[in-house]
C-alpha cells in the first residue's frame, strides 16, 4: 500500500492539473466557489479549529453531493439516537451539498468541505479532525485520507456502497492497485446481493463485505419526516385545484424543455395539466427559466413571489425539498434518464415511497437492480425514447387507478431495503 500511495502522490497533482479546466468551469457555473475555499486544503477558521480541538471523539462522515448528504443525514439521525454523545464532522465536495449539510449545523455536527487528497492537505484535515471513525457514503475512497485516518487509529467504513458494472470493469483493470485500497476498510456495506460478487472480483476479502440493503431506499424512517405541504404555494401561483400535476424530479439539461413541450401538447389536447420541474442542480433554475421563456413557455421560479401573471410551469430552485414536492404530483418523471449528456439516472425510491407512479428513461445504470425489479413487477414504466413519454404520461393522468396500483407495487419492491439504516448502524457500532 505504501508503494501504491507513493506513485499515487506523484501522479495525483498531474491528473488534477489536467482536469482543472473542467473543474473550474463547473465551479464558475455553479457559483459560490470561493466559499470556505481554504477548507479544500485542510485550512480551517479559528472557530472550527476551536470546536474540533475540544476533547471530543469526532466521527467523520464524507458525502459527495446532495444525494449522498441526504443519505448521510438519515444515517446520522439514526446513529445519534443510539449514541447521544455522537459528534460528527460532515464533509462534502459540492456547494449544493454543503448548503444542505449546513442547515443541520449544531453543537455536535460541523459541516466542512472535503479536502483535496494531496498528502499535505489530507494530513492537515486528519490531524485537525482526529476522527475515531471515517465513514464514506456510497463512493470516493481517497487513498491519502483513508490511509492517514487508519494510521491515526480510526475505523473505516463505506456505507450504502455503490459499484456499477461499468466501475467494476474499470477497477478490475487495475485490481492490484485498488484491492489494497479497499481492503483498508473495516466494512463495506453493500445494497444488493449481486453487489457482493462485484466487490469480491476486485480482491476485497469476503469478511469485510456486509449486505445491509440501501439506506436510500429504506423508508422505515419516512414517517418521521416533517412533511411540508406545498399546495398553498401552488394556489398562489395560480394552479387550479383540479389540475393534474406532472413533476420532473432531478432533471438535467434538455429534459426540462422536453417536459414543457409534452405539457403544452397535453394542454392542447384538452387536459388541465401543470408542470413542476425540480432540477438536479438548483443553481440552474434561472438558466432553465431563460430557456423556457426563449421557447415561449410561461414559467416561474419557486424562489420568487408570484407575480399574478399566468404560468403553467414552476421551477423549484431550492434544495432538500424534493420528497415533499413529489407529494404534489400525479405522475413523476425521474430525471437524468433521457438527457443526451448524462448517464446513471436518479433515485426513483422517494417518489414511490410517497405513493406516486414513476416513469424513467433508459439511462438508469446506477439503479439497475432496483429498475429491473420495478419494471418486472409493473411498478414503474421505462420509456426508450422521448416520444414514448407523452403517451404514458397521458394514460396515467387519465387512469389514476393504474397509477395507484403501480405505486403500491413499487412500495412492495422497496420492502427488502426496510431496516437498512438500522443494520448499517449495527455494523458501525461493532467496529
Amino acid at each position: 500500500m505504501r508503494l501504491i500511495r507513493f506513485f499515487y502522490n506523484l501522479l495525483f497533482p498531474i491528473v488534477l492539473l489536467a482536469l482543472l479546466p473542467g473543474f473550474l468551469l463547473r465551479m464558475l457555473r455553479r457559483g459560490n466557489y470561493r466559499h470556505k475555499f481554504g477548507q479544500r486544503f485542510g485550512i480551517y477558521s479559528k472557530r472550527v479549529l476551536d470546536k474540533l480541538g475540544e476533547e471530543k471523539r469526532w466521527t467523520w462522515i464524507h458525502a459527495v453531493s446532495v444525494g449522498e448528504v441526504m443519505i448521510a443525514l438519515k444515517f446520522i439521525k439514526a446513529l445519534k439516537e443510539r449514541e447521544p454523545d455522537l459528534h460528527v464532522v460532515l464533509s462534502t465536495t459540492t456547494s449544493t451539498g454543503y448548503r444542505l449539510a449546513h442547515r443541520q449545523k449544531s453543537s455536535w455536527l460541523e459541516p466542512v468541505y472535503n479536502p483535496l487528497d494531496f498528502l499535505w492537505s489530507a494530513a492537515r484535515a486528519v490531524g485537525t479532525i482526529r476522527p475515531k471513525r471515517l465513514i464514506l457514503v456510497e463512493a470516493e475512497v481517497w487513498p491519502n485520507i483513508t490511509a492517514l485516518a487508519k494510521q491515526n487509529g480510526a475505523s473505516l467504513a463505506l456505507i450504502n456502497a455503490r459499484l456499477s458494472s461499468r466501475s467494476e470493469g474499470r477497477y478490475r483493470k487495475v485490481k492490484p492497485l485498488v484491492a489494497p485500497l479497499f481492503n483498508q476498510l473495516d466494512a463495506i456495506c453493500v445494497q444488493e446481493e449481486e453487489d457482493i460478487n462485484r466487490w469480491l472480483s476486485l480482491g476485497v476479502r469476503r469478511e469485510k463485505i456486509k449486505l445491509t440493503g440501501s439506506i436510500k431506499f429504506d423508508n422505515e424512517s419516512a414517517a418521521s419526516h416533517a412533511v411540508r405541504d406545498f399546495t398553498p404555494l401552488l394556489r398562489d401561483f395560480g394552479v387550479p385545484a383540479e389540475a393534474k400535476i406532472i413533476l420532473g424530479g432531478s432533471t438535467f439539461e434538455g429534459e426540462e424543455i422536453l417536459l414543457a413541450q409534452i405539457r403544452d401538447q397535453l394542454a392542447r389536447a384538452g387536459h388541465s395539466v401543470f408542470l413542476i420541474l425540480v432540477p438536479r442542480h438548483a443553481e440552474r433554475g434561472r438558466q432553465i427559466l431563460a430557456d423556457l421563456e426563449r421557447h415561449s413557455f410561461q414559467a416561474a421560479l419557486r424562489s420568487e413571489a408570484p407575480t399574478g401573471q399566468a404560468t403553467n410551469i414552476l421551477i423549484v430552485n431550492s434544495t432538500g425539498e424534493l420528497r415533499d414536492w413529489y407529494r404534489c404530483a400525479d405522475v413523476v418523471f425521474i430525471g437524468k434518464t433521457l438527457a443526451t449528456n448524462a448517464k446513471g439516472g436518479q433515485n426513483p425510491a422517494e417518489a414511490i415511497e410517497v405513493g406516486k407512479p414513476v416513469i424513467f428513461g433508459p439511462n438508469m445504470q446506477n439503479f439497475k437492480a432496483l429498475v429491473r425489479q420495478l419494471v418486472s413487477h409493473q411498478a414503474a414504466i421505462e420509456v426508450k425514447a422521448p416520444e414514448e413519454l407523452q403517451n404514458h404520461l397521458e394514460r396515467l393522468l387519465e387512469n389514476p387507478e393504474e397509477g395507484r396500483q403501480m405505486a403500491a407495487a413499487g412500495m412492495s419492491c422497496l420492502e427488502v431495503h426496510r431496516g437498512a439504516t438500522a443494520r448499517t448502524c449495527d455494523i458501525l457500532q461493532k467496529l
